[in-house]
């Protein structure tokens, strides 16, 4: 099977598959991808991020596939998180995150740094913030859970409400670091190269951040964000402009920091 395959669990590698959730939107791209781990021999699963709240059928295939004990979430929003409560309906799985409110079970909160085993499976949680402040992403053998951290096509938006161009950046080099490891993002297609794919999300970001700073030195340090979207985003569709305006806001409020 090949990206894009709707209500089919697509193998990616030995331990990681994808359900692809039927949500396509400008925001979402194809739909949420939700990946379901396994190691070899174990009868159990553990996904990570289960959906939305409003496509029934996305989880209850997910809770067909067999024993889910646990659900690890990416971060808050909610093409990711809102099908929580029906798959733990569905399935009793403790549920672990950043925040406190998408916490199911005994499991707790989520920490950088941390190993989980479950499901035959070491998985080590790695704190990316930068999309938004709790955005993780989740490490196997061979592959790297990125989320929205880094997407399968295009580029990543700075949350408006908590968000940060600086923290991303980071996030993006400590990814980079990671080597020629397999990418799974919350949306779009698998990718074969960290190391490649980070190189390029970070030569973009230093493209755009040059392009705003002459953006301000052609209209003035006061500009605002929307004079500055209409002189930059000539190449984007002026539909999409409204979107580009939350990663001008976060790009201008890096620099003038």
């Amino acid at each position: 099977m090949e990206h894009p395959a709707y209500g089919l669990l697509r193998p990616v590698t030995d331990t990681a598959s994808v359900l692809l959730c039927d949500n396509p939107g400008r925001m979402t791209l194809d739909g949420t991808n939700t990946w379901v781990l396994r190691g070899p021999g174990s009868d159990e699963m553990v996904v990570v991020d289960p959906g939305p709240d409003d496509r029934h059928e996305h989880i209850e295939r997910l809770a067909a596939l067999g024993p889910i004990p646990l659900v690890l979430i990416s971060h808050r929003h909610g093409d990711h998180t809102g099908g929580i409560d029906r798959i733990v309906g569905l399935t009793g799985a403790v549920v672990r995150s950043v925040g406190s409110g998408f916490l199911r079970g005994l499991g707790g909160p989520l920490t950088d740094g941390e190993l989980i085993d479950a499901a035959g499976l070491r998985i080590t949680v790695m704190a990316t913030p930068g999309h938004t402040a709790d955005s993780l992403s989740f490490l196997l053998d061979d592959a790297v859970l990125t989320a929205d951290t880094v997407l399968g096509r295009g580029t990543t938006v700075i949350d408006q409400e908590d968000g940060d161009l600086g923290d991303y950046l980071e996030s993006l080099r400590r990814l980079h670091g990671l080597g020629h490891r397999r990418v799974l993002p919350g949306h779009g297609p698998d990718l074969e190269d960290m190391a490649a794919v980070t190189a390029t999300y970070l030569a973009h970001r230093q493209e755009r951040l040059d392009q705003i700073r002459g953006a301000l030195r052609d209209l003035g340090e006061d500009a605002t964000t929307r004079a500055v979207v209409e002189h930059v985003y000539t190449d984007v569709d002026e539909s999409l402009w409204d979107v580009a305006e939350w990663s001008v806001q976060a790009q201008l409020n890096y620099l003038r920091r």
